[in-house]
């Protein structure tokens, strides 16, 4: 999914330091016929702007795009995929967020306050590993940057397969985090336990790698994997011959491109987590749809938000000249009745013409596949609102089949963006559900990297499947034993 940060560069001067929005944030939002909780994470990055990113679990939305301006202690959220904004001020000791929420047909007040750290989550990913684990740096030799990350390695002599982790559209930490919930980080545990190596890296201009990620396309990220490929396949270690890539969302096309290479560079196989198999002007366009009918908006509101993202796209296709452009993207915004004013506008012009974007708009995931020289896994969530699919994994495999190397795709029931499964299946520490990543997906992950990699003659991994009845008693919550009496 789409993730962008915003800054009004006029306010940059007057801006309290950074820690005073970083975090993650909640509250409620009542809206006719209940209430949801909105979850807000904010990370201040390297060049002075902020990363921001929407959650509503219950909508099943996650990592909804949220633009960010602060001057002095005003503070605006824009998301505008939803058509939706907030309007309000930081707290002088920077604990709450306190003002408007703004949708189509609705106004109300609202209360953000610093959400507390999952603390049970985090514990149990943070104790002690069975297997090694130490931070890396390696170096992207086409972009001259430095990456940080974070090798683990399972016990024993080795040499053992590994993998490298690529993450969706947005600057984001090495754990991919959103409030509690570490999709890398229980992704990365896993698989070391099951004798997988696993590096994961922050992007471009986040934690400990340099560079500035809104200055950076999908072909330069491509750059980013093959160095950590070559990275990883000078660790002794490391078997070198068995080293791949799994990507999640936009990482995932990263995947499959990087493994569009000349034999001996390409990766050894490629996981896909919801890849996009759409041109990405269309998947952009079905995303603002789905997110603002999820928040209520009729079906006249969202077709005049889809004819405003189409005008503003073709403005920005036909005119190359960024300075034009953004005076045309701007004066539209501001004239369309979009809800924000004119600094606003200036900011969301300057993101949509970002070399990023302007790749992104014209990328077409299907170019390239004929040329993968690897095997794919391709998986993706029945409930995922950002990457359908139905629309998206079909035309992925077709286009994979021509390459000749195989192919195995399934659709996770009731799995979504993050690969979480429906929060029913949550389990429960301490009395409080915890989010998680799929368990059916973990072990398909793991079964099938098990078998591309293993060592000729050795024998071959065997799956039990599991009764009716046994698959139904591991959905169960798991309770701490105060609870089970």
């Amino acid at each position: 999914m789409l993730a962008f940060s915003a800054q009004c560069p006029s306010a940059a001067r007057a801006l309290p330091p950074p820690a005073l929005l970083n975090g993650q944030w909640k509250g409620p939002l009542k809206l006719m016929g209940g209430e949801i909780t909105i979850l807000i994470t904010i990370v201040p990055l390297t060049n002075g702007t902020y990363y921001a990113a929407l959650d509503a679990p219950q909508q099943r939305i996650s990592r909804m795009p949220v633009e960010v301006e602060l001057n002095e202690h005003n503070l605006r959220l824009r998301m505008e995929q939803a058509g939706s904004s907030f309007e309000g001020k930081v707290s002088a000791d920077g604990a709450t967020f306190t003002g408007t929420w703004k949708q189509p047909g609705f106004t109300a007040p609202m209360v953000l306050r610093r959400a507390a750290a999952a603390v049970q989550a985090a514990t149990k990913l943070r104790a002690t590993p069975p297997y090694r684990e130490s931070e890396v740096t390696f170096q992207n030799p086409v972009s001259r940057q430095r990456l940080g990350g974070t090798l683990t390695v399972p016990a024993g002599e080795g040499p053992f397969p590994a993998v490298v982790l690529l993450s969706d559209s947005g600057p984001q930490s090495r754990d991919v985090e959103v409030p509690g919930y570490r999709m890398f980080g229980q992704l990365a545990d896993y698989l070391t336990r099951h004798g997988i190596a696993v590096l994961r890296f922050d992007d471009r201009g986040v934690g400990k790698s340099s560079g500035t990620y809104a200055q950076a396309t999908t072909a330069d990220f491509v750059t980013d994997a093959r160095a950590a490929l070559a990275f990883l396949r000078t660790n002794p270690l490391i078997a070198a011959q068995r080293v791949g890539l799994l990507g999640h969302g936009e990482g995932a096309n990263v995947a499959l491109l990087a493994a569009a290479a000349a034999p001996g560079r390409a990766p050894a196989f490629v996981v896909s987590l919801a890849g996009y198999g759409q041109p990405g002007y269309e998947v952009l366009l079905r995303q603002q749809g789905e997110i603002m009918r999820l928040i209520g908006a009729d079906p006249a509101q969202v077709k005049a938000a889809s004819e405003v993202y189409q005008r503003t796209i073709s403005i920005i296709r036909q005119t190359p000249d960024n300075a034009v452009a953004r005076t045309k993207v701007a004066a539209l915004l501001s004239s369309a009745n979009t809800g924000i004013d004119a600094t606003m506008a200036r900011a969301r012009a300057v993101q949509l013409t970002s070399p990023w974007s302007r790749y992104f708009f014209d990328f077409d995931p299907q170019i390239q596949l004929d040329k993968v020289q690897c095997a794919v896994l391709l998986l993706n969530g029945t409930a995922d609102l950002q990457v359908s699919a139905r629309r998206n994994m079909t035309p992925l495999s077709r286009a994979l089949h021509r390459s000749g190397q195989p192919v195995a795709a399934h659709r996770l029931d009731g799995v979504n963006h993050l690969f979480q499964p429906a929060q029913e299946a949550w389990p429960v520490v301490n009395g409080v559900q915890q989010p998680t990543f799929s368990a059916e997906a973990l072990k398909r992950i793991q079964d099938w990297v098990a078998l591309q990699t293993k060592v000729p003659g050795a024998p071959q991994p065997v799956t039990v499947k599991r009764p009716a009845t046994a698959r139904k008693a591991a959905k169960a919550p798991v309770r701490s034993r105060s609870q089970r009496g």
